[in-house]
């Protein structure tokens, strides 16, 4: 029952943080970066299961254990370690197969995946600990 009420908070700010980079932070930068790239309508399927399975390896993964810790400086570390690692799979991935695939998104990326994760494991290590 834990899980699901961490996942479900750490999903929910996931969403909610995440709108506000890519809806108004960095809406121009990926547009004017991968126009030539973007789809018209937006695969929201795809994008929906992406976050939940996301979500779901950062409870897993990092959360949990960070609260058998009792450390949320290792909840944020390795949070922003997870996001990196994820993070990087795919824009490596398409930074090594893609044609014209820009360094500068594989950076904003990365880093982005650093920071978003480390602060929804902080938030979720923060949550836990209050539930507790």
């Amino acid at each position: 029952m834990q899980f699901i009420k961490l996942y479900l908070v750490v999903l929910g700010a996931f969403f909610l943080i995440d709108m506000v980079w890519l809806g108004l932070v960095a809406r121009n930068f990926y547009r004017d970066q991968l126009r030539f790239l973007m789809k018209t309508n937006i695969n929201w399927g795809a994008a929906i299961v992406f976050y939940l399975l996301f979500v779901a390896g950062l409870v897993y993964f990092v959360v949990s254990p960070s609260l058998t810790d009792g450390s949320w400086l290792t909840a944020l570390l390795a949070g922003a370690f997870f996001g990196l690692v994820t993070y990087a799979t795919y824009d490596l991935t398409n930074l090594a197969t893609l044609k014209d695939w820009p360094l500068k998104v594989t950076l904003v990326d990365l880093a982005w995946g650093a920071v978003l994760s480390g602060t929804l494991s902080a938030i979720g290590f923060f949550y836990g600990k209050n539930m507790a």
